[in-house]
């Protein structure tokens, strides 16, 4: 009945997705119909529907609405253009310039707006055209905006170590953010080696020189949209307040800073507003059916049988996790992010906590491999949106993707050899 169960669930998971149904619905349909393998009709179906609703009932979820508004708000109000001019006096002559700001932008736009979509839609935006006068390929600009926009995912505040949170049983919202800035930071820095490579590979021109009056111009001009960083996360790390109270003062303060930079005016809300609600419904759908597939594999025993069945292959702590990253992988290519964690946590978690490993740490890194899932085809989201505005094609644009997949993989696997990388900032505070 167990391995029925499973075949049910997975055939039945591949069967709607294959014949275009969304993921979402494909979730609820493959878990009512699992149920239905021990259960009647009528109690599984209420069953699902039950579970989906006490799955969104949770007071930690009430922040992702708020960040994505927050988020939205950022990416009109002006924010993205004050945060690109910095990165750019950051950068000043290095080899490829545009490409370095475009990964420093998107990492500061990423942390405040939380967002890897947002990201790349203001960096591709804002820099695609540019970067095409100044005499870059625009495939290879592309490949640097898809690959560097997905590093707000593992920057604070983010809307997926939330979800992370959500599924593993209530491991601190405030460690997880804080254990995102090192990894974060290294992701960045590995694919803005790639970049320098490919320009000196490419002999492409270096960026334009900067004083240090303009540095300090540009930092003066970009300190209000960085200070939303020091409110929210400084915040809750001291104990002022929780993530969602967070989530909601990060909207209050973006409101105002777009309307004080006069990016955003009243007759502009409605739009906002809509866009932050559908990107909020889609986000929430997912999470309540995959609540409802999680509860389904556990009633069904899945997670434990798939445990001891790692377990009884090695009881080796790398040899399981490389096991356990190469199945993610393998997941993120097929399977938008918010799911996958939402079902993959409670399969994996006691597995690696078993064996010793941080919870948080195993949150990073595994946020970390699915954002890799995000930047490849058939289902990537951001490799998508930074293909359409650079108005090119994911066929060109996959081969100088592939130097900047590698460098993300390199990530994953340091951060998994070495977990101080993540968890020596929460130990620094306590958390």
């Amino acid at each position: 009945m167990e391995i029925l169960s499973v075949l049910v669930l997975v055939l039945s998971f591949i069967f709607f997705l294959g014949i275009g149904v969304p993921v979402a619905w494909s979730l609820g349909l493959s878990s009512m119909f699992t149920l239905m393998v021990t259960v009647a009709s009528m109690p599984a179906i209420t069953t699902v529907a039950q579970r989906m609703g006490t799955g969104l009932d949770s007071f930690s979820l009430l922040a992702i609405p708020f960040f994505i508004l927050a988020g939205e708000l950022m990416n009109r109000g002006g924010i993205a253009n004050r945060l690109i001019n910095f990165a750019k006096a950051l950068t000043g002559r290095l080899p490829g310039g545009l490409l370095h700001v475009n990964v420093i932008a998107a990492m500061l736009m990423g942390a405040i707006a939380g967002s890897a979509v947002a990201a790349a839609s203001s960096m591709g935006g804002i820099l695609g055209k540019r970067m095409e006068k100044e005499g870059y390929p625009k495939e290879l600009g592309a490949a640097v905006n898809i690959t560097s926009s997905t590093t707000g995912l593992i920057i604070p505040p983010s809307n997926v170590l939330i979800v992370y949170s959500l599924a593993s049983g209530g491991v601190s919202i405030a460690a997880l953010f804080v254990a995102g800035y090192l990894p974060g930071l290294l992701v960045g820095l590995l694919l803005m080696i790639t970049a320098a490579v490919m320009v000196k590979i490419k002999k492409l021109p270096a960026g334009e020189a900067s004083t240090f009056k303009h540095l300090l111009s540009t930092f003066w001009k970009a300190i209000p949209s960085l200070f939303l960083l020091v409110v929210v996360i400084g915040g809750i790390i001291g104990g002022v307040f929780t993530a969602t109270e967070a989530s909601a003062i990060a909207v209050v303060y973006s409101l105002a800073l777009s309307m004080i930079y006069r990016e955003i005016g009243v007759k502009d809300l409605p739009a906002v507003l809509l866009k932050s609600a559908e990107t909020t419904a889609v986000v929430m759908l997912l999470i309540a059916t995959s609540m409802a597939m999680s509860w389904v594999m556990s009633s069904e025993e899945i997670p434990q049988s798939i445990s001891n069945s790692l377990l009884s292959l090695s009881d080796n702590i790398f040899v399981i996790l490389i096991m356990i990253n190469v199945l993610l992988l393998f997941v993120g290519i097929f399977m938008d992010m918010t799911p996958a964690v939402l079902i993959f946590t409670p399969i994996f978690l006691p597995v690696v906590t078993s064996l010793g490993i941080d919870p948080v740490h195993f949150g990073i890194m595994m946020v970390l491999n699915l954002c890799i899932g995000l930047c490849t085809p058939p289902v990537g989201s951001v490799l998508f949106i930074g293909v359409g505005i650079a108005q090119t094609t994911i066929q060109k644009v996959i081969k100088p993707l592939l130097p900047f997949f590698f460098a993300m993989i390199l990530a994953l696997a340091l951060i998994m050899i070495f977990p101080e990388i993540s968890l020596w900032l929460p130990r620094v505070f306590g958390l």
